[in-house]
């Protein structure tokens, strides 16, 4: 599993890593908190929807340089070029993942609770 870490570019994936540790320190705060209120736990929806994005943008950038080095070659493998857009995908799983992670958290916050003012 680490070596998906830096086999996505440590770049990318740290970042994630670092989205989805703020994404969680905020359900906490929230689960702690028992907050309710729906403009103050939409944070995580938007902090997972930018995960995804975020994901997406690693592996365009990933396969915008993987395309520029292969168009100086005269001749590519097939297994080359499925290699790197493996590699290239991964940052957008791992952004995928955080999103969906970062949905249920904003799905289970909705059903704590209330407490009375």
């Amino acid at each position: 599993m680490i070596n998906l870490l830096f086999e996505g570019g440590i770049l990318f994936m740290s970042i994630l890593t670092i989205i989805l540790g703020t994404n969680c320190g905020i359900f906490i705060f929230h689960l702690m908190k028992k907050t309710t209120d729906e403009s103050q736990i939409s944070l995580i929806k938007s902090v997972g929807l930018f995960a995804l994005v975020f994901g997406l943008l690693g592996q365009f950038i990933g396969l915008y340089s993987a395309l520029q080095h292969l168009s100086t070659v005269e001749s590519v493998s097939s297994t080359i070029l499925a290699g790197g857009i493996r590699v290239s995908s991964i940052t957008t799983i791992y952004g995928m993942i955080i999103f969906v992670i970062s949905y249920l958290m904003w799905f289970g916050l909705k059903f704590i609770p209330k407490t009375p003012k």
